[in-house]
């Protein structure tokens, strides 16, 4: 992907020279246990850019006491930086803190150099990861949102994206106006092609409903393994390596459990600490899957330091997404990379998730646990239904139909009168509407 005149997907010995800055801002609160540390976050800004193959020269924290209004950080950082920029001969600084426009360009200004804040690096991340039609809309829209407040900054020296990311060429500030028009034209014409896709999302979902297919979505923190998981439970093939956003664009597979029902597994994409609000609003309609499934794995690494920091940030955006604290009983916590512990957490740990309904420990690189997750699901699938039998006149071919459509068929018997009895599946709205329907010929199987 191009930016600002080099290309920030170059590899090998022409991959783009970095300094990652974490700013760490100074707090009067008291420190916790589940408070990350600024060595924590510099590494977590150190994955990320290496998620985008970026030669990382040098890596450093900068304490902060108050935002200053030009550069955010203080004059003499800005000058250390500058001359470990010319020491490094760096092309680009990471800044890890969300910056004002004004602010990215006197630092680019101050260090002769490309500035990319969290927010921007993030979105280059997601550039390089979509790969179907929707996720490139999804990060065109972000990008374009992100960009729109820094035309004065950035477009006198644009270049065509790769993957349709629309960024418009045009010299000098003649153009800004044209551009702006440009930008706010192509945001709406993207907003409308995402509306299409939370209608086709929409129907998928009333799909799944007729068949009906309850849908296990994965959630979690980036890199907590969602996608080694996915592949364990679904014997799929999706990309599962050591890397922030590995997984972008959701996908979906059909598994049967034990007892024979068949469900729906969703891989979705990672989740992070300051998630920018631009990339939660243009993923709203892969994120709303979630908010519509049956059950939430939410996995973590449970082997990582910080895995209740991690855990917090993935709930407070599932709040932010609408999922009420009164619809969380249908979360089960996957503890995750048990073959990253030693032999005594492990035991300590798994003592722990037995003594709850709703925590499985697992090792999905391994395969320890998966049984035991798969029981937990489908102990949580069956509080949402319950099983009847209902017995069909020979004749009643749209009884059999409805039956189909709205319930999940387990046995099916047939009589030497033509009478068919059903053992099927329901939730409580059909079986609401069974009963009016059928009456006396359907009955909960006890």
């Amino acid at each position: 992907m191009k930016t600002s005149g080099f290309d920030l997907q170059r590899e090998g010995p022409e991959a783009t020279r970095a300094i990652v800055l974490h700013v760490e801002r100074k707090s009067n609160k008291a420190v916790t246990a589940f408070d990350r540390s600024a060595e924590s976050k510099l590494a977590e800004a150190m994955g990320l850019a290496d998620a985008i193959d970026l030669e990382i020269e040098l890596a450093l924290i900068a304490p902060l006491v108050a935002p200053k209004p030009g550069t955010y950080i203080g004059t003499g950082k800005v000058a250390e930086i500058a001359a470990k920029v010319k020491e490094t001969a760096a092309e680009l600084v990471i800044v890890n803190a969300q910056l004002s426009p004004i602010q990215q360009r006197n630092l680019e200004t101050a260090w002769s150099c490309k500035v990319l804040d969290r927010t921007g690096l993030i979105l280059e991340i997601f550039g390089r990861r979509a790969t179907t039609k929707e996720g490139m809309l999804q990060v065109e829209l972000a990008h374009l949102q992100y960009q729109r407040s820094r035309l004065v900054r950035s477009w006198t020296h644009l270049e065509r994206q790769r993957g349709g990311f629309g960024f418009l060429g045009g010299p000098g500030e003649s153009q800004l106006e044209a551009d702006r028009r440009l930008i706010e034209e192509r945001i709406t014409k993207i907003k409308g092609e995402l509306e299409v896709v939370v209608k086709t999302r929409k129907l998928h979902r009333e799909g799944r409903e007729r068949i009906p297919y309850p849908v296990i979505a994965l959630v979690g923190y980036t890199n907590a393994g969602k996608s080694t998981l996915f592949n364990k439970l679904t014997n799929a093939n999706v990309l599962a390596k050591d890397l922030l956003f590995a997984t972008l664009d959701p996908t979906m597979r059909n598994i049967t459990l034990a007892s024979g029902r068949k469900v729906i597994v969703s891989d979705t994409v990672g989740f992070i600490s300051e998630l920018p609000t631009t990339l939660v609003v243009s993923f709203r309609a892969t994120l709303e899957e979630v908010l519509a499934a049956d059950v939430i794995l939410h996995v973590r690494d449970i082997s990582h330091a910080e895995t209740r920091a991690q855990a917090d940030d993935v709930e407070k955006i599932l709040g932010d997404l609408g999922l009420s604290d009164q619809n969380r009983t249908h979360i089960i916590e996957v503890w995750n990379k048990a073959d990253l512990l030693d032999a005594e957490n492990r035991a300590g740990l798994l003592a722990k998730a037995e003594r709850q309904d709703d925590v499985a420990l697992v090792s999905s690189l391994e395969g320890d646990g998966i049984d035991h997750l798969l029981e937990l699901v489908e102990l949580k699938l069956a509080k949402t239904s319950t099983l009847y039998q209902l017995t069909l006149e020979a004749s009643d071919g749209k009884g059999l139909a409805w039956a189909h459509q709205r319930g999940e068929v387990i046995a099916r018997e047939v009589y030497e009168d033509g009478r068919t009895k059903l053992t099927l599946r329901l939730d409580s709205n059909a079986a609401g509407q069974a009963a009016a329907k059928f009456g006396a010929a359907i009955k909960e199987q006890h």
